[in-house]
């Protein structure tokens, strides 16, 4: 390992990016909280304002996964649709196979300019999460329980309210609900065995009802979904503490453009072409396993500058304080301040280990265990 490498390795490195991430996050969320006065008064400039501030604490996530671990992403697409990204309101599919597959996601917004007004269908339980719950309730972020019954027509209003968005925007969606195992896989395959639908080797099952009413809901504001499948070279596994860590992944990424008149409008036949968009899905993971790339052409991607421009702004004006602090318990000594250090040490590393937790496959949603205990009893 080099110099550079170890550096990265260390702790007290980890602990001023999480101070940086976590201070940036609470002052955002603290004028987004002021923005509310602005809503009554003129709705678009709050949204213009709060895909601003967004970008503030998003971006230094795509910093980390850029500029620190210096992962490399290659984007896989048709050359003809490049020209478009950015410059259209789009619906991502992704696939759900890794711990950094959203980062990768936002990296890929980043890419093209819209990541500040990128969009997710969430669960309701991050709303509640300091920094980026917070950050992603002001942003009208769609949020869900996970009960259909009680959700969609919470998720229905919440994608009629993005209809007259005043920036363009990503609407990036999960349609696996949850992230592949090999344990999912299984009991996912047993449902699709159940329903006559085709089994998938690298892939759940996909949940087509919140897919059906977010085509329904943004139709003639979106102009395409983009299918986006992603994996990493030489068997990677790539988590959230590796890239902490500093260590460097290889992504690559294929995307293509569909535009959204091609997609049924009835929701039976949308289910069902989602369900085709998967299977295909698995063809081209099957030949990334084989020849070790996907179709269409080949674009290593340049790193933009303003997540690393914009986290070297917060880093420099939040290390005053944490300066100040510093100089003061060296010089005062005293039992309180040095209490009140430790004890920020220990709220920052908490706060980032939890953060970290909620990206870790392990952690993810016991994917199953509802029907399981349905046939149990």
């Amino acid at each position: 390992m080099n110099i550079i490498g170890f550096l990265k390795s260390q702790f007290i490195f980890h602990l001023f990016i999480s101070y940086v991430f976590i201070g940036t996050g609470l002052i955002i969320n603290f004028i987004q909280l002021l923005t509310l006065l602005i809503w009554p008064f003129n709705k678009q400039l709050y949204r213009k304002i709060n895909c601003r501030l967004a970008y503030c604490i998003s971006s230094q996530l795509v910093m980390l996964l850029d500029w620190w671990s210096g992962t490399n992403c290659t984007l896989y697409s048709n050359l003809e649709n490049y020209p478009k990204y950015g410059k259209e309101n789009a619906i991502v599919v992704l696939n759900h196979n890794f711990e950094i597959d959203f980062l990768c996601g936002w990296n890929f917004c980043e890419i093209f300019g819209v990541l500040g007004s990128s969009k997710v269908l969430a669960k309701k339980e991050l709303s509640y999460v300091p920094v980026i719950g917070w950050m992603w309730y002001f942003l009208e972020i769609v949020f869900c329980k996970r009960k259909w019954e009680e959700d969609r027509k919470t998720v229905m209003q919440g994608l009629h309210n993005l209809r007259d968005y005043p920036k363009k925007f990503w609407f990036l969606i999960h349609c696996e609900g949850t992230r592949f195992t090999e344990k999912k896989r299984i009991i996912s395959m047993q449902v699709a065995e159940a329903k006559g639908l085709p089994k998938l080797k690298y892939h759940l099952l996909p949940r087509t009802k919140g897919f059906t009413i977010t085509v329904q809901c943004l139709r003639n504001v979106v102009s395409a979904v983009y299918d986006a499948t992603l994996n990493f070279r030489n068997n990677e596994n790539p988590t959230l503490l590796g890239i902490l860590n500093g260590k460097k992944y290889h992504a690559d990424m294929y995307v293509r453009r569909i535009p959204l008149e091609e997609i049924p409008e009835d929701e039976q036949e949308c289910a069902s072409w989602l369900h085709k968009l998967y299977q295909e899905k698995d063809a081209f993971q099957e030949q990334y396993y084989r020849m070790g790339e996907y179709p269409e052409t080949a674009v290593v991607c340049p790193r933009s500058p303003w997540p690393l421009v914009n986290w070297l702004f917060w880093a420099s004006l939040l290390s005053y304080p944490l300066g100040k602090a510093l100089a003061n318990m060296i010089s005062g000594g005293s039992y309180l301040t040095l209490a009140i250090f430790a004890l920020l040490i220990v709220v920052v590393s908490v706060g980032v280990r939890r953060m970290i937790g909620v990206t870790e496959i392990d952690r993810g949603s016991t994917y199953g265990n509802h029907e399981n205990k349905q046939k149990q009893t």
